[in-house]
Formats: C-alpha cells, sequence, structure tokens
C-alpha cells in the first residue's frame, strides 16, 4: 500500500481476518431507523481488504461517524478476502489496489471473479487517482482517495455504490430475459408453425393447435407440431416431441418440424418419411441419449380414412357422432433409441365418419402426476374426460382437456413437461 500523509505513519500488528461486526451509530433511535430505510431495515455487509493497519482504523471511524449502521468485515490479503466473500456475499467491497499478495487491477478481477453481484469501491493514494479511474473502467462502481475521506462523502459513496451496481444487475436481468423471449418467440414459431393449406382444396380442414409449456420453462421444450396439404389434396400432420428440455432440444424439434414439412412437399411417405426423420435426428442430436418420439397422419382426399405411424408415441383420439375413442395403432420404436431399425414404422388405416375429427397431443398433456406417489392421468384418465365433453366444438373441447389435465395435476406438482395438441376437424360431407 502507499503510504498518504497522516495515513499508515504507524503499522501496528497485523490482525487476522474479521468477520463482519455491525458498526451502530451512536445516535437517537428515530436517526438508526432512518439510516436502516436506506437499506431496507437490514444493515450492509462491507467488507474492507486492507493490509495497512492504521487505514483500516481510519475507515472503521469513518464508518462509526457517519451514523449509518453496516456490518463491517476486514481482510488483510486477498487470499483471506476471497474465503470470506466464499462464504457471505457482501453489499460492498471497500478494495486497497496494493496488497501483500495482489497489486493494482489483479486483485480487482479476482474480487469480480469471485463476488460478481457486490458493488467494488477502490481506495487510492494522493497520487493514485488515474489508477483509480481505471479500476472503474474495469468493473469498480467507484473509486475515493484515501487523504480526502470524510464521513458523510464516505459512506454516500458506498451507498450510491450499491445502489449502482443493484441498477446495473437489475439492466442485465432485463436484458437477459429480452434476449429469451426473443429466443423463445424465434423457437416458437420454428416448432409451432402456421398450417400450410390450399386455399381451394375440396377436404376443407379445420386446425385447432395448443401450446403449454411445462412448470417453470423458460425456454420452449422440443414438443412439435405441423399441417400440410399437398397439391393433390391430401392432408398431412404430424406431433412430436424431443427428449429433454432446452435450447438444443428445441432447436433440434425445430429442424424435425421443418425436415417432416419438406419431405412430405416433397413426396416422402411411409416407412421412408420416418426413416429420412431418424436420419435428421441421428445427424443433429447433442448427444446419443436424445431420442424423438411422434405419430403422423395422412388423410386423402376424398377418403373417410386416415394412415397413421406412430414412433414411440401416445395413441390418438377419434371424434365421432357416437363419441370419443382412443386409437393405439401399432407402431415402431422412438427416432434415434435403435437406430437403423429395420422393421420400420407400420401404416395403419383408421376410419373416420363424415365430418369426423382426430385429436394428436404429447405425452406432457397425460404424465400429470394426479395423486399421491406415481399416480398419473394417462390416456385412460384422458379418454374419461374427453367423453364427458364430446359435444364440445374444437376448440372449447381442446381447452377443456388442458384445463382439466393441470386442474388435477396442481395439488401434485403441476404438469411438469410441455403440452402440444392438434386437433383436425375435415369440413366436407364425404
Amino acid at each position: 500500500m502507499v503510504s498518504t500523509p497522516g495515513l499508515g505513519a504507524q503499522r501496528p500488528a497485523a490482525r487476522t481476518p474479521q468477520q463482519p461486526v455491525v458498526r451502530p451509530r451512536q445516535s437517537s433511535c428515530a436517526t438508526q431507523d432512518d439510516s436502516l430505510a436506506l437499506w431496507n431495515g437490514v444493515p450492509p455487509y462491507v467488507l474492507l481488504i486492507e493490509d495497512d493497519e492504521g487505514d483500516a482504523v481510519l475507515v472503521e471511524e469513518l464508518v462509526e461517524d457517519s451514523g449509518i449502521e453496516v456490518r463491517l468485515g476486514r481482510a488483510s490479503s486477498l487470499a483471506d478476502a476471497l474465503r470470506l466473500l466464499r462464504a457471505e456475499a457482501p453489499e460492498c467491497v471497500l478494495l486497497d489496489l496494493h496488497l501483500p499478495d495482489a497489486q493494482g487491477l489483479d486483485g480487482l478481477k479476482k474480487v469480480l471473479a469471485v463476488s460478481a453481484e457486490a458493488a467494488v469501491v477502490v481506495l487510492t493514494g494522493l497520487s493514485e487517482e488515474r489508477a483509480g479511474l481505471t479500476a472503474v473502467a474495469a468493473g469498480a462502481q467507484d473509486y475515493l482517495v484515501k487523504g480526502r475521506l470524510e464521513a458523510d462523502v464516505f459512506m454516500r459513496a458506498i451507498r450510491y455504490a450499491i445502489q449502482r451496481k443493484r441498477t446495473e444487475l437489475a439492466a442485465a436481468a432485463l436484458q437477459a430475459g429480452r434476449l429469451r423471449a426473443e429466443e423463445n418467440a424465434r423457437l416458437e414459431r420454428g416448432l409451432l408453425p402456421t398450417p400450410l393449406l390450399l386455399d381451394d382444396a375440396a377436404d376443407a380442414v379445420t386446425v385447432c393447435a395448443r401450446y403449454h409449456p411445462g412448470r417453470a420453462q423458460t425456454l420452449l421444450g422440443g414438443d412439435f407440431y405441423d399441417v400440410v396439404q399437398t397439391p393433390d389434396g391430401a392432408t398431412h400432420a404430424v406431433v412430436g416431441d424431443v427428449s429433454g428440455h432446452g435450447p438444443s432440444e428445441a432447436a433440434l424439434g425445430v429442424c424435425l418440424r421443418v425436415a417432416w414439412r419438406s419431405f412430405v412437399m416433397a413426396g416422402a411417405r411411409g416407412a421412408e418419411l420416418l426413416g429420412l426423420l431418424e436420419r435428421i435426428l441421428l445427424a443433429e442430436r447433442s448427444g446419443p441419449e436424445i431420442f424423438a418420439t411422434l405419430v403422423s397422419l395422412t388423410r386423402p382426399a376424398g377418403t373417410r380414412t386416415v394412415s397413421v405411424q406412430r414412433a414411440g408415441h401416445p395413441g390418438f383420439l377419434v371424434r365421432s357422432a357416437a363419441g370419443v375413442e382412443l386409437r393405439t395403432v401399432p407402431g415402431g420404436p422412438a427416432l434415434g433409441i435403435l437406430p437403423g431399425w429395420e422393421a420400420g414404422w407400420p401404416v395403419t388405416e383408421v376410419a373416420l365418419e363424415a365430418g369426423g375429427a382426430v385429436m394428436l397431443f404429447t405425452d406432457g398433456l397425460i404424465e400429470g402426476r394426479i395423486g399421491p406417489g406415481s399416480d398419473r392421468l394417462d390416456e385412460a384418465g384422458l379418454l374419461e374426460i374427453a367423453r364427458k365433453h364430446a359435444d364440445l366444438p374444437a376448440e372449447p373441447f381442446v381447452d377443456t382437456l388442458i384445463q382439466a389435465a393441470q386442474g388435477l395435476a396442481a395439488d401434485w406438482g403441476g404438469l411438469a413437461d410441455d403440452v402440444a395438441v392438434l386437433h383436425l376437424e375435415w369440413n366436407s360431407s364425404t
């Protein structure tokens, strides 16, 4: 430490690192209450990192003279300071730039690395004001010149530094939130597209789609859906689910959804379609443990049947004038579970009545806990709810099923996984 006139002239024996102690003001209770109001009623923890005993005593006296209650801790070396910082994060660090084990900005960088949320005020000598400015540019909130300290100025600097740091952290959190929102919007556009329908199709289809993120999800998961009508009038639809959550899984879901649409538009059908999708998944996934389930269907124009393929996915609901049925057609493994699956994924024809509808969904809708232990809604529970509301039009029908599943799981942790639902209703008289 560089000595300054009147400071550090005598150097008593160094003291061991101190845990914070409260330095209360010796004044009226009313004024103490006013000072605590500055800190939301809790005295701030300020850690002084200073090897000079004379300067340390000066800081203690300034705190006492300020009349503001502070928990003041002390470390005489950077190593001791880092240990204290890891034990308890302070609101403010008073840092001498000349320590036995750190000189200049090296100490500042290490303090910021360990306690990024603490406001740092650098203590400099009379001849080192330029060093203080450099420290502020490197991440400190302020600097104080030791030879020019007065109690009110000293405490005001600490208070302002803490407030500036809080403002910086709030601004950073807001920016991070905006970036997450923008990322979610981009992913949402990729995972949950606008159906690609023909304007003059004889087989007009009404699409009702819903997506609900699982609890506490800040990013979309890998659930996806899509609907396409090809020039021959056929309607093609898919609902899929990439295992896991996070940006990598969501991005893979977007990739598979776009690939499915492209392959369908290019004429791929049946086992060829799912085989191509698995090749895409194997090439794009972030690890061998990642897989995807899906159900894909095609309804040729002018027919009363849908051709369905299922890869490790739950069944789907079929609606008709007679009520609601659950159909679980033969299928194959989830994509990526058994690469190169030779048996393929069979295509099953499912009959629909005139004006009938189907509802595809991901397993997030049926895997919520509805009681103690491992009790889940499952497909049977969903079917029971669907039959109670079979007379509802498409949108209230879908919304009611989702709300019922959420309500049953509410007392047991809620729906942990994302939910994607796709309801298709053909309006032709065929």
